[in-house]
């Protein structure tokens, strides 16, 4: 095998340039994949953390139905006491969870006494939601970031309404809605802070103290029209997710009423998410075809052009299969000095980038979001494994036209 190996790089060497060009091109296909795969990963976590750390959450319980006509906000489909004890236990039976915040959505009427327009409610207690949508408080453009923000009597008014409505930090407002019998209540309430708009329609709702809801919509006991979660780790999203249906959504009685949901099931972005991974895999591909075409080129021309050195050596004894091992051992060290190449090439511009800091807006959010390219080590090495098995199979078939030479066909070959 040493002797291959040997023979193999002389025989590189006799075409350098031809060598350093294919490579390259290897090289090139592994820095771009790598490359796209990390500022692709790093754009999605981003959005993702984003959406989730802003007022989704890693999961979300609702009454059954209530998903399909999120849109309308229906009261009489909230989350009723005997279904919210039922989640509290589930909860506690799963250490993954880090926190739930119970809310209630619902439509209003925001008026600062001189214009009204309509406006979405979301009430929480501050101290569980903070913990839930922990990048809520770097939302709040003026006024207060902590959780006396959504003390009783206050209200957190997003800042495209605030804008069009003249609303100030300090300004006294009322909130009018109608609950599910019919009947309309309002309050009045103090603006405690200006809310910048985050990714999705949940970045448009204005917040209030949980009991200030109730006390609008004059609810004799505690309701709920969703209760948030957050986990330890969001890589069990799926995991937590599917223990939690086992646990609620099966059975009869209150439980048989409840639904899971993981972030990926309520918000549009998922879509796009998997549609990068789509690309990510289109990139992958793409790389296969540059390194199969490189790789074949090169050794189709390699076999051309020793004919007779081919038919020297196999005239002297050398079996089939040697010839054939000795074309394939170049096509291996073809794929991977490019990969090796690649790797390294990629690490480096993957490093420059944390160090030069991208930054992106996204959503026509002020905030920017400040990209962190990673490579994880499962895809270096599978760019690696894709190259060098490639670059065998492409190998093959000029290996293999030239272990079936006839000798005194190949010696005359001019």
């Amino acid at each position: 095998m040493g002797n291959l190996v040997k023979i193999a790089v002389r025989n590189l060497l006799r075409y350098t340039r031809r060598s350093l060009l294919t490579v390259s091109l290897i090289a090139f296909g592994v820095v771009f994949v790598l490359i796209f795969v990390a500022m692709a990963g790093a754009f999605k976590e981003t959005i993702v953390a984003s959406i989730t750390d802003n007022y989704l959450g890693h999961l979300q319980i609702h009454r059954r139905g209530y998903v399909a006509s999120i849109e309308s906000l229906p009261l009489n489909l909230n989350l009723e006491p005997a279904q919210l004890a039922a989640i509290q236990k589930a909860l506690e039976s799963v250490p993954d969870v880090a926190g739930a915040s119970e809310r209630i959505k619902f439509n209003a009427m925001f008026s600062t006494f001189v214009e009204t327009t309509g406006m979405r409610v979301t009430a929480v207690d501050p101290d569980r939601e903070f913990a839930v949508s922990p990048k809520l408080p770097a939302r709040v453009l003026q006024g207060d970031r902590t959780p006396a923000a959504l003390a009783r009597g206050k209200i957190l008014v997003p800042e495209l309404l605030a804008r069009g409505m003249g609303t100030k930090v300090g300004d006294t407002v009322v909130v009018v809605a109608t609950n599910k019998d019919g009947s309309v209540n309002g309050k009045t309430l103090l603006v405690s802070g200006i809310l910048e708009s985050a990714t999705g329609p949940g970045g448009r709702d204005g917040y209030i103290h949980f009991e200030d809801a109730m006390e609008i919509l004059r609810m004799p006991g505690t309701e709920a029209t969703e209760v948030a979660i957050r986990l330890r780790d969001f890589d069990q999203v799926a995991r937590v997710g599917r223990a939690l249906r086992e646990r609620l959504e099966g059975g009869g009685g209150s439980r048989a009423a409840l639904e899971v949901h993981t972030w990926a099931q309520l918000s549009p972005f998922a879509t796009v998410a998997t549609l990068i991974d789509m690309m990510a895999l289109f990139m992958k591909l793409m790389l296969i075809a540059i390194v199969l075409i490189s790789v074949l080129n090169v050794m189709i021309m390699a076999v051309y052009e020793r004919v007779r050195e081919i038919g020297t050596i196999a005239a002297i004894g050398t079996l089939p299969r040697k010839i054939l091992s000795l074309f394939l051992v170049e096509g291996v060290m073809l794929g991977t000095a490019g990969a090796a190449a690649g790797v390294l090439a990629g690490a480096a511009i993957i490093l420059a980038l944390n160090v030069w800091k991208v930054s992106v807006a996204f959503g026509g959010a002020r905030q920017l979001f400040v990209l962190s390219p990673r490579i994880d080590l499962f895809e270096v090495v599978l760019a690696s494994v894709m190259v060098i098995a490639v670059s065998v199979v492409a190998s093959v078939q000029p290996a293999v036209r030239a272990s079936r030479m006839e000798p005194i066909d190949a010696l005359r070959h001019v």
